[in-house]
C-alpha cells in the first residue's frame, strides 16, 4: 500500500516535467510481483518504461547482453538527443542522473510519509527510495527501462528454449515482445563512461512464472498443483539465509543466479509430471543438484542469451564457497531451514 502510494504520486509528477519522461509507464518487476517473494515484503522493484521507437544496438563485449545505443537518422524522440555523448552514444548515466534529480525534488513533497532517495550505488541501474516504516524500512528500486519496439538482437537467437516445456507458440509470442534495456554499467570496460545498456527480460520472466506449466491448467484453482515455484522459493530462501551469514564471501552471487538455474531446470525437466507437488522433496534436491553442477563448473548460461555465462572466472571464489555451503546443507538435511 505504501509503495503504491509513493509510486502513484511519483509517476504523474515525473511525467508533468515534460519532454524526456512524459511518456513513462510503470511495470512491477522482481520477486514480489512474480509471487516468489520470500520473508518480509520490504524490497520492491518498479520498472519505469520509456517507449523508444527504434535504436541501433551495438554489442560492446562478447556476452551479448551489453550494448551501446545510437539513434538512427531523425529519431522521433528528439528530446533524448541531449543525452547523446560526444561519441554519439545514448548516455545511460546522464538519463539516470536527470531522472534522479527529478525524483529527489518530488519525494520531498510527499505528505504523511517519510521518503528519501538513497545514495547512488556505482554502476547500479536503480534509483533506490527508502520509505520509513517502523520497525523496519521499505526499499524501492526504481529502474529506468527503455522499451524498444524492434526484433531481439542475434545474441538471443538460441535462448528461451521452451518448446518442449511451454510450446513453440509461447516462444514465438515472447520473442515478439519489445526489447527492454536497463542503464547498467558494463564492468568489463577499461574506461567507465556510463554509456552501456543491458538487455532485461523481466517482463518475459514474470509471464513465464505466472504461466509455468506445460499443461495450461497447471496450478489453477481446479487444476493439478506442481512444485516448481515452491522449489524456486526454497532455493532463494536458502541463498538469502547464507548471504546473511556470509555477506562478503557471497557478494558475487544473487537471486538471479538461482532464478536462471530454475528456468534452465524447467527446460531440462519440461513436463508437469516431473514436478508433482507430492514430490517436492525429490524435485528440490534435483534442482539443487543442477545448481551445484553450475557452481562446480562455473558455468551458468543466461536463459535468454546462452553464450553469456553468469558465473565467470571472477566469481569462482564465491561459487566454490556457495558450493561447499549448499553441499553441507544437502548432506545434513538442510539444518538452515530448521533455524
Amino acid at each position: 500500500d505504501l509503495v503504491n502510494r509513493v509510486v502513484s504520486y511519483l509517476i504523474p509528477a515525473i511525467r508533468s516535467t515534460g519532454g524526456t519522461f512524459s511518456s513513462i509507464k510503470r511495470l512491477g518487476a522482481g520477486s514480489y510481483y512474480e509471487r516468489v517473494k520470500i520473508s518480509e515484503p520490504n524490497e520492491f522493484d518498479i520498472m519505469l518504461l520509456m517507449p523508444v521507437s527504434r535504436l541501433q544496438l551495438d554489442e560492446c563485449d562478447d556476452t551479448g547482453a551489453y550494448y551501446y545505443l545510437t539513434f538512427k537518422r531523425n529519431p522521433k524522440e528528439k528530446y533524448l538527443l541531449k543525452f547523446v555523448d560526444e561519441e554519439g552514444k545514448l548516455s545511460a548515466f546522464q538519463i539516470l542522473q536527470s531522472l534522479r534529480e527529478i525524483i529527489k525534488q518530488e519525494v520531498k513533497k510527499i505528505q504523511n510519509m517519510e521518503v528519501s532517495v538513497k545514495r547512488k550505488k556505482v554502476g547500479s541501474p536503480a534509483i533506490t527510495l527508502q520509505i520509513k516504516h517502523p520497525p523496519g524500512d521499505i526499499s524501492v528500486d526504481i529502474i529506468l527501462t527503455l522499451e524498444v519496439q524492434q526484433s531481439w538482437p542475434p545474441s538471443t537467437a538460441d535462448g528461451l528454449r521452451v518448446e518442449q516445456w511451454l510450446g513453440t507458440k509461447v516462444r514465438l509470442k515472447c520473442r515478439n515482445e519489445s526489447i527492454y534495456l536497463v542503464a547498467k554499467q558494463n564492468k568489463k570496460e577499461k574506461v567507465l563512461k556510463g554509456n552501456t545498456w543491458r538487455l532485461s527480460f523481466s517482463h518475459i520472466e514474470k509471464d513465464i512464472l505466472k504461466n509455468h506449466g506445460s499443461s495450461k491448467t497447471c496450478c489453477e484453482s481446479d487444476g493439478p498443483k506442481c512444485c516448481r515455484k515452491a522449489c524456486l522459493k526454497l532455493l532463494k530462501y536458502l541463498l538469502e539465509k547464507l548471504k546473511q551469514d556470509h555477506t562478503k564471501e557471497l557478494e558475487k552471487i544473487c537471486s538471479y543466479h538461482v532464478k536462471t538455474a530454475f528456468f534452465n531446470s524447467c527446460v531440462k525437466w519440461p513436463n508437469d509430471r516431473d514436478w508433482h507437488w507430492e514430490d517436492l522433496d525429490y524435485c528440490f534436491q534435483r534442482y539443487v543438484g543442477y545448481f551445484l553442477d553450475c557452481l562446480k563448473t562455473a558455468q551458468l548460461p543466461h536463459f535468454f542469451i546462452p553464450k553469456y555465462n553468469l558465473l565467470g572466472q571472477e566469481d569462482k571464489v564465491s561459487s566454490h564457497f556457495l558450493l561447499r555451503k549448499i553441499n553441507y546443507e544437502l548432506n545434513n538435511g538442510f539444518p538452515i531451514f530448521q533455524e
